[in-house]
């Protein structure tokens, strides 16, 4: 990548100086084509381990490997030219020690060219964040939901649904925010608590499920676009392409048996001559 192709993108600090202004655009991709599709509009483009269940079929996140990750933010970078794009660090690259933590970040950094890490999880994580950023990796902090503990949360459900609950939550966005994140997702907590922590933290605040109250908004792209069967409950679908897609494959192979392919004519007048 040249010098001006990096100079273009967006980077993590230009994406922690927009705390309070314009709201920050993202959305997951996980392909070049994708990628260059939304890059013209997104301030953000998160290369996320939810790439296990949309491209895999996987149930959950956690079978997400490192070299998965590196493979399609390597795509991803291929196809964008603007956004930063973030990877995102999957479950058991990033827990055991914040020597692993940056082995790892640093790895996916260097494969990939992307211009930060997302790494799940709130106080446990504020001295990993710390270690990581002292030593040049920018790091987007996720709290809230956190899809890689669904084992142990038991299910995809919004946090501090209650009051009482919202002291944790608030504890591990100031921790993350304090250890040196630049950004900050917050997904799937109520309104109010969105807020507060919003208010709180001196970083962006990039809601998914954590309505408007955040600095800005991040969504899974075959979510919004109608291609995923099962969708959050907060989710707007901006397009219904699965039944385009299903139609379209289903005229061609109408055609394929019909022997009516378009096409096939000029070839087989090609081959006569």
């Amino acid at each position: 990548m040249s010098v001006q192709e990096q100079i273009k993108r967006f980077t993590a600090p230009d994406i922690r100086a927009r705390k309070g202004g314009d709201p920050i655009v993202s959305l997951t991709s996980y392909h070049a084509h994708t990628a260059r599709l939304v890059d013209r509009y997104c301030d953000v483009i998160l290369v996320g381990d939810s790439l296990g269940m949309v491209m895999h079929g996987l149930e959950t996140t956690v079978p997400v490997t490192l070299d998965m990750m590196i493979l399609q933010g390597l795509a991803v970078m291929r196809g964008s030219s603007r956004a930063l794009v973030v990877v995102d660090m999957p479950f058991g690259s990033y827990e055991a020690s914040k020597e692993q933590a940056f082995m790892n970040a640093a790895r996916v950094m260097k494969e990939t060219g992307c211009g930060a890490i997302k790494m799940e999880g709130g106080r446990r994580l504020a001295e990993t964040v710390r270690f990581l950023t002292e030593r040049g990796v920018p790091v987007m902090g996720h709290i809230g939901l956190t899809p890689q503990s669904i084992n142990t949360i038991g299910s995809f459900r919004a946090q501090g649904r209650e009051e009482k609950d919202w002291e944790p939550i608030e504890d591990d966005a100031r921790a993350v925010a304090e250890a040196g994140a630049f950004s900050l997702v917050v997904e799937a907590v109520a309104e109010p608590l969105a807020r507060r922590i919003t208010e709180q933290v001196a970083i962006p605040t990039i809601g998914i499920g954590a309505s408007a109250a955040c600095d800005g908004q991040i969504l899974v792209l075959e979510d919004m676009l109608g291609l995923t069967p099962r969708v959050p409950r907060f989710v707007k679908r901006y397009g219904d392409l699965g039944p385009g897609i299903e139609a379209a494959v289903a005229g061609y192979a109408n055609d394929v048996r019909a022997r009516a392919f378009p096409g096939n004519e000029h070839v087989y007048s090609m081959k006569k001559k």
